[in-house]
């Protein structure tokens, strides 16, 4: 009598998207703390110098602001303008300025199966943009504390601000990343490009205090409303601010829709030697 086998061949689990959206979140935070750990080493303070590094800046020009007396005479205090201010600018700075080179000299993680060239990417980002936003509340939570500054009013709307920042400029960095790779004169070129840029940050005034015509003309930049967004959730009070949170998405969108292909495009003229 002979007995019957069944033999089955072992299959993988199907993927759906939350199994692939998990295992990519994985992928993207072990790539922050080697992008980390490769950036600031193990020694001395380290993975502190993520926070340690803006907020360095932004406190030492809120100290050079209240030792001078400088003031703008708007009912706003220099602190938390100040404070503001430079942390969006050193987002948008190190959103775009940090990504020059950045897909060659990522190109030897791609001999993992599981990394693309955009988790690197999006992971250099999010490094910025936890690391900036981490020293900003080092910097806010011991002055709210003293009393320096006031509780934020709508703290949703000042995350609002911020995470279209961090939208925004991940997106211009990856067009950046992509065009570093296809034209060596990007390199030479962003830094002027971004000082250029400086009068449509709004980080040196609100919007409010233009004349009509150059408020209109600063709010073709999205990074106007950005931060108009983000002081109205942190400052709040009777002053106008002026803010339109779909023309950022619209230019983000746009942005993205261009910078993905872009950068596939851009691995092409990479090579190793």
């Amino acid at each position: 009598m002979t007995l019957a086998t069944d033999i089955r061949t072992p299959t993988r689990p199907r993927p759906t998207f939350w199994r692939s959206l998990g295992a990519n979140g994985r992928i993207v935070g072990a790539l922050i703390m080697r992008e980390g750990t490769m950036r600031f080493g193990h020694e001395n303070l380290g993975f502190f110098w993520v926070i340690g590094e803006p907020l360095l800046l932004t406190t030492g020009v809120m100290g050079m602001w209240t030792i001078s007396g400088t003031t703008h005479g708007h009912g706003i205090g220099v602190v938390p303008f100040a404070l503001s201010g430079y942390t969006m600018i050193t987002l948008w700075r190190h959103l775009s300025g940090k990504m020059v080179h950045s897909i060659r000299n990522s190109m030897g993680l791609l001999f993992h199966r599981n990394v693309s060239l955009i988790d690197v990417l999006i992971a250099k980002s999010l490094l910025e943009v936890i690391g900036i936003m981490a020293a900003f509340f080092v910097a806010w939570t011991p002055l709210t504390v003293l009393g320096v500054l006031d509780p934020m009013p709508d703290p949703l709307l000042f995350a609002g601000g911020y995470l279209l920042q961090a939208w925004f400029g991940t997106a211009f960095g990856l067009c950046v990343a992509a065009l570093s790779e296809m034209y060596e004169m990007t390199e030479q070129l962003l830094p002027p490009i971004l000082y250029i840029t400086l009068p449509f940050t709004g980080v040196f005034n609100l919007a409010a205090w233009l004349p009509p015509q150059w408020r209109a003309a600063t709010e073709w930049s999205p990074l106007v409303t950005n931060i108009e967004m983000l002081r109205a959730g942190m400052l709040g009070g009777d002053t106008v601010y002026y803010y339109y949170p779909m023309y950022t998405v619209y230019w983000s969108l746009g942005l993205t829709a261009v910078a993905l292909p872009l950068v596939q495009h851009a691995r092409r003229h990479v090579t190793f030697s």
